[in-house]
């Protein structure tokens, strides 16, 4: 960062400050700096500035010999804005700020001002109140329930040169992309330390091993953006440019990242554009105005969540978010984002009753501003960041919500398939007797399935607010149960789409999650749950290890029903090709609790098909039936096609079989 063009500070000054907009003219103030220049002014007031976070905030430097912090805020509404905290003894008067061109920003020096220091602005308005308030643009915070905002230098030793190098070049669209989801605070605890959550280096090792053990080729964490309520999970953020302190600094985080990539994980934040909650200390009436939220009520306030919304008119407000999307790809080397709550962002009337939105210009429902600002976010990540992703939580038919920007869509790498979730766990919750007449809600899906680039996700709302976990979604018997589950991951893993879990599903927690404990580990000393692992395991290994699971999984070209309709034996199976002919993948789900012998199955080629997968087999604790590694075709035409498989198909099972000859 460059030196800033001051002159010596006057001995007579008694408090280290250098721009003091109410001293008399014969004070030696010397120059202010130019931080926010004309074109940086131009490009935040049109809503494109990518990179306040380099002009805004707390920024540690040392001008003419002089170690400080270079302090600067956007508040067009203050009257007086002062900058308070240790190095001042938290005196309002010490270091005033003034003001910086025409953007409304208001800019500081304070020699002694150091890394590590506590401090907010104190902003008075036009009837002569003020508050303190925390930096929206701080890089550290201190740990809540405390509210300061913490000077601190981002300064690390990176250690994932080649991992960045490689991630430019990556496609994902082709690629596999199985994603564990993880709250870092409940993922694993200290119990004999009082229960204490892991700091990010502790969760580091600990993490990267078993992500990688698993066969997981991302971790998503769920917001560590500072948050002051724990119980939010960190969808009700405060601090848009700093990790949660309370498990260590941003370096610490920096290098849970770094690790990650070092073991060939990538990471994913859970980012959230649309609220904030209505703190005091926060971004909330932060000049003494409704500067961040809209105004008016029905667009500035959701009533189901009792939060602010941004403002997405005001271009301040949207560079201000590009900014902390940016920042966190820039700084903290992330691969990808997801968006939290496209809909509510996209839709005026989402979760509202009438008389509680406000309509659009035209008297639409549609957020015009929100989906202008979430193009130009995925135009300015995808352009300046190769590789990186980003993937929108988006629970509507709104069309094009994966495609290209140019083709009128808006932008997103991927979209979560949230109806894929509703009906296949409404489908496996029902009665086994019940199932066959409700077969549609799995095959529905294949009607839209290549409408967008869809990731299926069981995340973490799936398991909580008395929903029961996955395992206790399952009916029947304790088997039966687990049986259920391992057909469920198999049935989600043989799909076209990306791959999301929430931590715990991968060894059937019984319980629901829940944030102020940590997970259940002891359950893999029981063999049930240590087979419902590896199960996982061998899904992520399979998936990533076989072209036909993942090349083509947004294409009617990748995928094919052999038979849907089976009803009557809840049986249905499908095909999964790749790019290449060579090879594809038959895929065999038995929905009910009875093993079906002499089970033929149309196939498109004759040869051998190895059985590479069978959720029933007896290391996941399945009943070990099956087809002894495989099975060769009979020249008995079946299911419309030349060939056919006589199979054993295992109670709730899913067969995954590869055949790689050409055609015969």
């Amino acid at each position: 960062m460059p030196e800033l063009p001051v002159g010596k500070r006057a001995a007579s000054v008694p408090r280290p400050l250098l721009f003091q907009a109410n001293r008399p003219r014969s004070w030696k103030t010397p120059p202010r700096p130019t931080r926010l220049n004309g074109w940086d002014t131009r490009l935040f007031q049109a809503g494109l500035h990518g990179h306040l976070y380099e002009k805004l905030g707390a920024h540690p430097m040392t001008v003419h010999g002089m170690d400080g912090t270079y302090f600067a805020v956007w508040a067009p509404n203050a009257q007086r804005v002062s900058i308070v905290g240790d190095f001042n003894r938290w005196d309002r008067e010490a270091n005033r700020m003034r003001p910086c061109g025409s953007a409304g920003v208001w800019e500081g020096f304070v020699p002694g001002a150091h890394t590590g220091d506590r401090y907010k602005y104190y902003m008075a308005g036009q009837n002569n109140g003020g508050h303190d308030k925390s930096d929206p643009l701080a890089r550290s915070s201190q740990e809540p329930p405390d509210t300061a905002s913490v000077v601190w230098d981002l300064e690390y030793v990176w250690g994932d040169e080649q991992w960045l190098q490689e991630r430019a070049q990556k496609r994902w669209r082709d690629a596999p992309v199985s994603i564990y989801e993880v709250h870092l605070g409940s993922w694993m605890r200290v119990p004999e330390e009082r229960n204490r959550w892991l700091t990010y280096r502790e969760s580091a090792v600990r993490l990267a091993e078993y992500a990688q053990r698993m066969g997981f080729t991302h971790v998503e964490l769920l917001p560590i953006t500072e948050h002051p309520f724990y119980g939010s999970w960190g969808y009700q953020p405060t601090g848009f440019f700093a990790p949660t302190r309370r498990y260590g600094t941003p370096q610490d985080f920096m290098y849970l990242v770094d690790l990650l990539h070092q073991r060939g994980i990538a990471v994913i934040l859970d980012w959230v554009p649309y609220h904030f909650p209505k703190d005091h200390h926060a971004l909330s009436m932060f000049d003494g105005t409704d500067l961040y939220n809209h105004p008016d009520p029905r667009r500035g306030y959701h009533p189901e969540w009792k939060s602010a919304v941004f403002d997405y008119g005001r271009p301040e407000v949207r560079s201000f978010l590009l900014s902390s999307a940016q920042f966190w790809l820039d700084q903290y080397h992330v691969d990808g984002l997801r968006v939290d709550a496209v809909s509510y962002m996209m839709y005026l009337d989402y979760y509202r009753n009438g008389g509680e939105w406000l309509p659009n210009r035209s008297g639409g429902k549609e957020n015009v501003d929100a989906l202008r600002f979430l193009r130009e976010l995925n135009d300015n990540i995808h352009r300046r960041n190769p590789g990186v992703l980003t993937i929108a939580e988006e629970a509507t038919a709104w069309p094009k919500i994966s495609r290209p920007i140019r083709e009128g869509g808006l932008g997103f790498d991927f979209k979560w398939d949230m109806g894929w979730m509703h009906d296949t766990l409404q489908y496996f919750a029902k009665p086994f007797h019940q199932r066959r007449h409700f077969q549609n809600k799995l095959t529905f899906r294949m009607m839209y399935a290549f409408a967008e680039n869809f990731l299926l996700a069981l995340s973490h709302d799936e398991v909580v607010h008395l929903k029961r976990s996955l395992l206790n979604k399952m009916p029947g018997d304790t088997w039966q149960k687990f049986a259920g589950l391992r057909l469920l991951y198999g049935y989600m893993y043989g799909l076209p789409g990306k791959k999301l879990l929430f931590m715990g599903d991968e060894f059937a927690q019984q319980r629901e999650w829940n944030h102020e404990q940590s997970l259940d580990w002891h359950l893999l000393h029981q063999p049930s749950h240590a087979g419902i692992q590896r199960c996982v395991e061998d899904l992520n290994r399979l998936y990533r290890s076989h072209a036909p699971l993942h090349e083509v999984e947004a294409e009617p070209s990748g995928f094919e029903w052999v038979a849907c309709d089976d009803t009557t034996n809840s049986v249905m199976t499908f095909l999964r090709r790749g790019r290449s002919t060579d090879s594809m993948a038959l895929v065999v789900c038995n929905f009910l609790p009875v093993c079906h012998t002499n089970y033929r199955v149309g196939v498109p080629r004759s040869g051998f098909w190895t059985e590479v997968f069978n959720s029933d087999a007896r290391e996941y604790g399945g009943s070990g039936a099956g087809n002894c590694g495989g099975v060769h075709s009979d020249p008995v035409s079946w299911n419309w096609r030349p060939h056919s498989v006589n199979l054993t198909v295992p109670p709730l099972a899913a067969l995954f079989f590869i055949h790689e000859a050409p055609y015969a």
